[in-house]
């Protein structure tokens, strides 16, 4: 009897700690993607009327690293399908984070320790995933398009132009869809191979940012010790992505990165979530310069939700840095990007989106104006960026 009692007490100790264990990437999501307002988000009934017109797309969102269930409404975070259709979001980029370092400094970080590896330990991917970057990239996506083949058809993922003229016809009809894009927060998850480009352009992403918050073998980050310009391999990565259809990301990109880019390439790049200096100085955000060199390349700049972006924490904030960019490079060339579940905390989650609506209105930007900042010109960029024809 006394064995038998040792034995379910061992038992139940076991399941305690491995309750606890699990409970870990939860505790830390909740601390580190906040929402600053609650949950309501009231908005005038002319705002309310013009956002569900609107086809909406945002450029950046890291719901992938996180362990919840993208078809399930979460009670944490910012996104989730339930709160995007909520939001009437037609569009949202996901992007696969597969290292962070343990200070994420805007001012500079070194690329020898990793925050994101426990996480992945904890949440239980698969053990190749421990240790290889891009099977991180591999197994972010693999999460997405389970969430798709689970969905009944809510959630599609966009390869190509056919896709995307597919799922917006669909849409005219049915506004309870999402589709979904992949992007790469960082080429560290090249691993310093080029062949990866093509690795990971099977896997899905059509979009890829050059750096993330240190330097790597591709470019200079913003944020990094060094801060350098595009690597050799990085010239190729850049020529690579351009042959392929995917699209250049230049978000954390160091200045000197960012000039290298915009010097060689021959497709409109993206800045997929930004602020700009002229509202909100700091070391990540765009100068004039920048603004009008990313617009001269025919890209999008996509103006983000969180304090270090805009320098506030409402939607009046990102309307500011909105009308500033959109002064310097046509309102055509400005965009949203959130950095939902970002370890951001933000004005609203996804279900909320008609806030920004309302502040563009307040920011007297007219009616069409709006339609495009708020999507009309991700879905313009995707048109032309992406791969002809329709894909697997």
């Amino acid at each position: 009897m006394r064995r038998a009692l040792a034995a379910i007490t061992a038992v139940v100790l076991l399941a305690m700690l491995v309750a606890a264990w699990r409970a870990v990437p939860a505790a830390v999501e909740r601390a580190m993607n906040r929402v600053a307002a609650g949950h309501a988000y009231p908005v005038s009934e002319a705002a309310a009327r013009l956002h569900q017109t609107l086809v909406i797309a945002d450029l950046h969102d890291d719901l992938l690293l996180w362990d919840r269930d993208p078809l399930a409404r979460g009670s944490r975070g910012h996104t989730d399908v339930p709160r995007l259709i909520e939001g009437n979001v037609a569009i949202q980029v996901f992007s696969a984070v597969t290292k962070v370092p343990r200070t994420m400094s805007y001012e500079g970080n070194a690329g020898d320790s990793d925050l994101v590896t426990p996480l992945v330990v904890l949440q239980g991917w698969p053990p190749r995933a421990w240790r290889s970057l891009t099977a991180r990239a591999i197994y972010e996506a693999g999460r997405l398009r389970d969430a798709a083949g689970r969905s009944n058809g809510r959630l599609t993922i966009l390869k190509s132009a056919a896709d995307l003229d597919r799922f917006l016809e669909r849409r005219k009809t049915n506004p309870s869809v999402v589709s979904g894009l992949l992007a790469i927060e960082g080429l560290h998850a090249l691993g310093g191979e080029i062949r990866n480009v093509d690795v990971l352009f099977g896997e899905g992403y059509r979009m890829m940012g050059l750096a993330h918050f240190f330097d790597n073998e591709v470019a200079g980050s913003a944020h990094g010790l060094v801060k350098g310009g595009l690597t050799p391999l990085g010239r190729g990565v850049v020529a690579r992505m351009e042959q392929l259809g995917i699209i250049v990301d230049l978000a954390h990109a160091s200045p000197q990165a960012m000039s290298d880019t915009l010097d060689i390439a021959t497709r409109p790049v993206v800045v997929s979530h930004t602020g700009v200096q002229g509202t909100c100085p700091g070391p990540r955000n765009l100068t004039d310069d920048e603004i009008r060199r990313v617009a001269a390349s025919g890209g999008v700049i996509g103006i983000g939700f969180w304090d270090g972006a805009v320098c506030g924490e409402g939607a009046g904030a990102i309307a500011k840095a909105v009308r500033y960019a959109a002064d310097r490079a046509g309102v055509e060339h400005v965009a949203l990007g959130s950095d939902f579940d970002g370890a951001t905390t933000t004005p609203f989650d996804a279900a909320g989106m008609a806030q920004i609506t309302s502040a563009l209105l307040d920011a007297h930007f007219t009616e069409d104006e709006i339609r495009l900042i708020m999507g009309e010109n991700v879905v313009r960029l995707l048109r032309q960026t992406l791969p002809r024809g329709t894909t697997p």
